[in-house]
């Protein structure tokens, strides 16, 4: 994640910030250039914005405090590029609200790369049969509050679900302890499950699939059958030379989906390094020298996401364990998994380029 400017007084803003905390600027994101914007008000819920002008209102969603990003005020669209793919929400109660705030944080993350990346993100309007769509949905529960069904995060035919309750950390630890999880968050979900989708809209000629097919395995594999003999003999024995998790060793279409989520994170935290200037340099410890001085959303190849991605994973962890808090990166890279990182950033930059 970039770090911006106010262009009113020229504070380092963030991607989440509503006002600048100098000038007191409202501030918004656009979709258009990727950049957070100081704003000048223009007319009753019309804003310019600061330097450039031009106007523009905040999406519908904004009247909740989800979502600070902006559309076109003569635009025909009421939501902004995340928010226009939403179905079904959290309820506006207090709880409700608070959810559907934590996940549209993490919503607006993943859109960030993205837009980033320009990936191919039609909605249901634009492909009805199997356009990008985003449910978040509530437990099923009874009279006296206790969940009798949970509701299921997952994809299918372009349709991500995601269980709302998951926005509660106590709910979405408790999950991650019972399976076994080394790491759970609602970003890593989003990625995860957007991985899937990008499955279908990029993978799509015979030599792009055969050769997913080499890295990932035959999709056609028999999914239940896999996941059960996944949940019933656990993953094999050597996973950890082939795969990023044990999930990914579940099937070739987890393996592929943990490998997208994981291809996010990296290039998203190696950009948010390098724009603190972030690098490694341990005296005595050259090998775990690192300097972020590319873009990693335009790299050549994974491996030199990788090489500055290890280290800096390295310190990461390092810094977490001496607060007293978990590994933030609890997993290791073979180089298995690095040809299949390989592979989806040849996919997103045969479309970016």
């Amino acid at each position: 994640m970039k770090l911006f400017t106010c262009a009113t007084c020229g504070q380092t803003i963030y991607f989440d910030n509503r006002f600048c905390v100098r000038c007191g600027s409202a501030l918004g994101f656009l979709a258009e250039d990727v950049t957070l914007h100081a704003l000048l008000p223009a007319g009753e819920g019309v804003w310019n914005i600061a330097g450039r002008g031009g106007a523009f209102r905040f999406c519908d969603n904004a009247v909740h405090d989800v979502c600070n990003w902006l559309v076109p005020a003569d635009g025909s669209h009421a939501f902004c590029e995340a928010c226009r793919h939403n179905r079904i929400v959290p309820t506006t109660d207090p709880q409700g609200l608070e959810r559907w705030r934590r996940i549209g944080a993490a919503q607006r993350h993943l859109f960030y790369s993205i837009l980033r990346w320009n990936l191919p993100r039609p909605t249901r309007e634009d492909d009805p049969a199997g356009g990008l769509v985003f449910d978040f949905l509530a437990d099923e529960l009874d009279a006296n509050g206790n969940v009798v069904n949970a509701a299921m995060t997952g994809h299918e035919d372009g349709l991500i679900s995601l269980r709302a309750a998951e926005a509660d950390d106590a709910v979405r630890e408790s999950v991650r302890v019972s399976m076994g999880e080394p790491y759970r968050s609602l970003l890593g979900h989003f990625r995860h499950e957007i991985g899937h989708f990008y499955w279908t809209q990029l993978v799509r000629d015979d030599a792009l699939l055969a050769e997913a097919r080499r890295l990932f395995g035959d999709e056609r594999e028999d999914y239940a059958a896999a996941l059960q003999r996944n949940y019933t003999q656990g993953p094999p024995a050597d996973w950890q030379q082939r795969f990023i998790s044990t999930y990914a060793a579940a099937h070739p279409a987890e393996d592929f989906a943990e490998c997208w989520a994981h291809f996010f994170h990296i290039v998203d935290t190696l950009e948010t390094a390098r724009s603190f200037g972030l690098n490694t340099d341990p005296k005595g410890h050259e090998e775990l020298e690192a300097e972020v001085t590319f873009d990693p959303y335009r790299a050549a190849n994974a491996g030199r996401l990788v090489e500055s991605w290890i280290p800096l994973s390295v310190a990461l962890n390092a810094i977490q364990r001496s607060v007293g808090q978990p590994d933030s990166y609890p997993f290791v890279l073979p180089p298995p998994v690095v040809d299949k990182l390989d592979f989806i950033n040849g996919l997103v930059r045969g479309v970016s380029q």
